[in-house]
């Protein structure tokens, strides 16, 4: 297992719609093992294959004590809305309101090719479609009504305005 460089804003790759895994072997379970570290490294509650370079339809998710790894996700229903502060770590540093659905149903598959259906509520739904939009090649970004509603982190570690 390994800690993979986050890409960061600017590189093209995560503008890229991500590519199906059609393979379910032993090299996709390093790159879900290697995505799970570096996610935690880093540290983040998400991040999407392409976020470490890969086209792969893969992402990992862990929150509430739960640690999702998704292969060929596809959202399925989304219902209500919440709005709320998101990040991402392809955009160190920075933070900004964006509008979610406050229920999300993902359908996918596990490591080994089997179908699996994951229902999140809250913050769970939030993290399932910011890593789908990923794999779409989407960014928090471009739900943000203007880019001036963007926060920094600063130096003490509290928001302040771009």
């Amino acid at each position: 297992m390994a800690i993979l460089p986050i890409v960061q804003l600017g590189d093209p790759i995560l503008r890229t719609p991500s590519i199906q895994v059609r393979h379910f072997d032993r090299k996709l379970g390093r790159l879900l093992d290697d995505l799970t570290d570096t996610m935690r490294d880093a540290p983040g509650v998400g991040l999407a294959a392409n976020q470490v370079g890969r086209p792969d339809r893969v992402c990992v998710i862990e929150i509430e004590g739960r640690h999702l790894e998704l292969v060929n996700p596809v959202l399925v229903r989304t219902h209500g809305t919440q709005t709320d502060l998101e990040g991402c770590l392809s955009v160190a540093g920075f933070y900004g309101p964006t509008a979610r659905a406050l229920d999300a149903v993902v359908t996918a598959q596990d490591r080994r090719g089997r179908p699996i259906r994951v229902s999140g509520h809250g913050f769970l739904a939030r993290a399932l479609q910011h890593e789908l939009d990923h794999l779409e090649g989407l960014l928090y970004l471009d739900h943000l009504e203007s880019l001036d509603a963007l926060q920094r982190v600063g130096p003490d570690g509290e928001l302040e305005d771009v």
